[in-house]
Formats: C-alpha cells, sequence, structure tokens
C-alpha cells in the first residue's frame, strides 16, 4: 500500500470514529457510505429481490448493520464470506428516569453498560447522544419519528473528590457506582433561571407544530429527566420538549478522536473497541466491490455484519446471538432457490473472520501476558486461540486467515491468555456454535481497551484493512485447496 493510500485509511478511521459516538450514529455513518458506494438497502420487512452481481445492505435497529455483495458467478449452496465485528462499546447510559437533584446540584442519572474502565469516566468534558422518539403533528394527525441527535458542547462532569477530603486515595481510588458516578449538568440555580428564560419564549411562539397549547400538551418527559436536558436536545432536533415522547442516550466523551505521539504513529480515540475493526471490514468490503470487475469471477457471497449489544453478551433481537445472522444467509440462499437443503450446504462453505480488538503487550505491565504469546503494536492482526473456546479459532482456520496474509506478505501476531487468567470472549463462538460456521477469531492490537479513551498504532490500522480486503479477494481459492472431512 502506498504511503498516501496508508494515511488515507487511517484518516478515513478518524473521521468514521469522530462520527460514530454511539452504535446508531456507526450504523448511520456506515449506511451513508454503503449507499455511496452503489449498496441497495433493503428491509427485513420485505420480500427480497436479489440478482447475482448486486450489493446491498440492511440494518435492524439502527444499531446492527449487514452488507453484502454477490458473486456473478454465484449459485445457490455457494459460500459467505464473512467479517463480523460490533458497534457498541462500554459506556454510561441514561436511566429510564434520569432526573436526580442533590445539595442543590441537577445530576443526570446513568446505568452502567458494558464492562467500561470506569474510573476513567471522572473529570472528563461529557455530553450526550443517541437517539431520540418524536412526536410529529400535522394538522389533528399524529406520528412519531426516529432521530438521532448528538450535542457537540460539553455539558456535563463527573468530579473527583479533592483529595483534601480523601487523603487515602492514591492507595487505590474506589467509588461507588451507584452514589458517585454520577454526571453534574448543572446547578438548580442557573437551571431555573433558564427555564424561566424559555417559559417567556414559549409564551411569545403560542403553539406547537401539532396546533396545540402549551398546557394542553402532556409533559410526562419533564417529570423524568431535567426539562434543561430536554430543551437542549429539543434544540438540536428543532422540536419542542415536549414532543421527546423516548429516547436511548448515552454519556460520551467529547475530546476527538486524533493521529498522535511524537511520531504520529498512535491513534488516541474512545470507542476503538470496537470501532476500529467495524471500519476496516466496512471499508475492506467497499473497496473490495468498488469496481465493475470485482464480482466478475466470485462464486460466493462477500459480507459484513456489524452487531450491537456485544459488550453486555450480544443476547438482543439485534445481537450476534439472535438469528440475525442466519436470517441473512437464508434469506440470500432463498432469493436463488427453494430447496431448503442448499443452506446447509452454504454453511459448510462459509468461513467467518471474528474481529474483535486484542490486547497489545503493555510496557508497564509485561508480566499480564503469556511469554510466548505478546502482540506488539505495529505488529500486524492478532490470532486468537483458547483451548476452552472462549475464541472459536481453530488449526483451519488459522492457517486459511494465515495463508491469506502470506499472499500479501502482512503480518501476523498470536494470543492465549495466560493460564492463571480468565479469558474473554467475542462474537466468534456466540456464531460458531449458533451458526455452525467455520470461525476464526481476531483482531488488531491495542491499548487501554475499555477506557473512556484508548490507543492503537496507525500501522495496525492499515495491516487489518488490507488483511480483510485480501479475505474478500482471495478466500475463495484459498479455501479450494484445503482439504477436510473426507
Amino acid at each position: 500500500m502506498a504511503k498516501q493510500d496508508s494515511y488515507d485509511v487511517v484518516s478515513d478511521l478518524v473521521d468514521f470514529l469522530n462520527a460514530s459516538p454511539t452504535a446508531f450514529h456507526a450504523v448511520d455513518e456506515a449506511k451513508k457510505r454503503l449507499k455511496s458506494a452503489g449498496y441497495q438497502q433493503l428491509s427485513e420487512k420485505e420480500v427480497w429481490e436479489l440478482k447475482a452481481g448486486n450489493k446491498y445492505f440492511f440494518t435492524r435497529n439502527h444499531s446492527t448493520v449487514v452488507a453484502f455483495a454477490i458473486g456473478k458467478k454465484y449459485v445457490p449452496g455457494n459460500g459467505f464470506h464473512i467479517i463480523g465485528a460490533h458497534t457498541d462499546s462500554p459506556c454510561l447510559k441514561l436511566k429510564p428516569v434520569s432526573k436526580v437533584v442533590k445539595g442543590g446540584i441537577l445530576e443526570v442519572g446513568v446505568q452502567l453498560y458494558g464492562g467500561g474502565l470506569w474510573h476513567t469516566w471522572f473529570d472528563r468534558d461529557l455530553t450526550v447522544a443517541g437517539r431520540v422518539l418524536i412526536r410529529n403533528g400535522n394538522a389533528g394527525s399524529v406520528s412519531y419519528s426516529h432521530r438521532l441527535v448528538r450535542i457537540e458542547e460539553p455539558i456535563m462532569r463527573i468530579p473527583t473528590l479533592a483529595i483534601h477530603l480523601d487523603r487515602t486515595v492514591n492507595d487505590g481510588f474506589k467509588f461507588n457506582t451507584q452514589t458517585h458516578l454520577i454526571p453534574i449538568l448543572a446547578t438548580s440555580l442557573k437551571a431555573e433561571v433558564n427555564k424561566v428564560s424559555s417559559e417567556s419564549g414559549s409564551v411569545e411562539s403560542g403553539k406547537h407544530s401539532d396546533g396545540k397549547n402549551e398546557k394542553d400538551k402532556t409533559s410526562a418527559s419533564t417529570t423524568k429527566h431535567h426539562l434543561l436536558l430536554l430543551q437542549l436536545l429539543a434544540s438540536k432536533l428543532g422540536c419542542e420538549p415536549d414532543d421527546i415522547c423516548d429516547f436511548e442516550l448515552q454519556a460520551c466523551d467529547t475530546q476527538p478522536s486524533v493521529v498522535a505521539g511524537a511520531a504520529k504513529e498512535f491513534i488516541f480515540s474512545g470507542r476503538l473497541d470496537n470501532l476500529c475493526m467495524s471500519f476496516c471490514s466496512l471499508k475492506a468490503l467497499i473497496d473490495a466491490t468498488s469496481s465493475e470487475s470485482s464480482l466478475e469471477e466470485e462464486t460466493g457471497v462477500r459480507m459484513v455484519a456489524l452487531f450491537d449489544h456485544e459488550e453486555c453478551g450480544s443476547d438482543s433481537a439485534q445481537g450476534a446471538g439472535s438469528p440475525v445472522m442466519l436470517n441473512a444467509l437464508s434469506r440470500v440462499t432463498n432469493s436463488f432457490s427453494s430447496n431448503s437443503n442448499v443452506l446447509e450446504k452454504a454453511l459448510q462453505r462459509s468461513f467467518l473472520v471474528s474481529a474483535d480488538m486484542a490486547h497489545a503487550l503493555h510496557p508497564n505491565y509485561m508480566e499480564k501476558h503469556e511469554e510466548n504469546h505478546q502482540p506488539k503494536l505495529h505488529g500486524g492482526l492478532v490470532i486468537k486461540q483458547n483451548a476452552n473456546q472462549r475464541y472459536a479459532t481453530n488449526a483451519i482456520t488459522s492457517f486459511t486467515f494465515r495463508e491469506i496474509a502470506s499472499r500479501h506478505n502482512l503480518p501476523v501476531q498470536d494470543f492465549v491468555v495466560r493460564n492463571d487468567m480468565s479469558c474473554g470472549s467475542t462474537i466468534g463462538p456466540i456464531l460458531a456454535s449458533g451458526v455452525g460456521i467455520r470461525t476464526v477469531d481476531v483482531g488488531a492490537p491495542q491499548l487501554s481497551m475499555h477506557s473512556i479513551r484508548e490507543m492503537c498504532a496507525v500501522d495496525d490500522v492499515k495491516y487489518s484493512y488490507e488483511h480483510f480486503k485480501a479475505f474478500f479477494q482471495e478466500f475463495s481459492h484459498v479455501d479450494a485447496k484445503i482439504t477436510v472431512d473426507i
């Protein structure tokens, strides 16, 4: 890859990260890129009419997206070549009733999502982002729409306690996630001033879009959430606070993602786990299907599936534990054949790359890695293995992925967890066992995983993109040379 091309990939990732504060925004950004690349959006609620040589995608809950390109030589029963990743990251999500008032301070109640390094959320400039359900009124008719929202300015903070009031804090920072991990929004005094000013403005404006006076409207939302927060959201959305029916919002760091380090060799960002792998797989699919001849000789289906809810177990309608993957494979196969046995054959010819960030060797905690398995920054994608199937990699899937790398002179690393430590997991084992598909677990090495601010190396972004793109282009040829179960 040329130097300028490498820079473009890294710069593009930074843009993707900065556009994706939540899983909803990440999927929205993916949709824009897919549509721009000629992918046609499908609806799971409708009948699919697919054609070989064409490119498609669909979303579920606007937090999971599946995109695929059908080879021009595809026939029913041929395999799917898939890269799977996830769109979610550990964060603080607003509670259904977020209004908290203590000591003359307005706070926002949050709940923990995933297994975050929660101490890193203290003393950060925070905001909110997510999706909002809005009431739309027109000539007596009411409808409801889902809208994405993001307030760019820092509006919240979780302050630490001064050392003068906790002299033992440097012996170990301990806090209660229920009582101490609550963002401050405003003081009651200033919020009341803002409320009076806002009410004066609404009296002058008179009516909402549906023609009802302010006093005739219900204000259930204002009993659950601070009016000041609702006003900020409404201003951003171009609606009235009482038009906000419900929302799914999360606290977000306002510091942007950047290329950094003295040698500009790192990316400092939130949500690298796992938006880095989501981006690299998505860009690889788009670029591996961009030209008129890209799918000319392809006999299979190239696919990327980016799931929500991996950080809390994948057990949701849009998680990897749901039927969304199997549904997609089935609907594609059935679009070309009514034979119910064809899908089973297709699954055994398919292959999944489960892409989730990996643990790089930490120079200050080197004892945390097994001596012979120490993935390093700039060292390329890491193949993860675990004898107890916390990762779904086996010798065949590992070799296949390595062989593709060797054909393109790409570096590969290995990781197993120490015997005296527990092992994490990914969507790999979930899909391997639920769908019955051959799987390799991989990921780019990073530091500070699950912190509000993580870091990885720019070279590994380039290697990941190149490896994933090569997977789409080379898998059919490599797989044809491997004999198992004969």
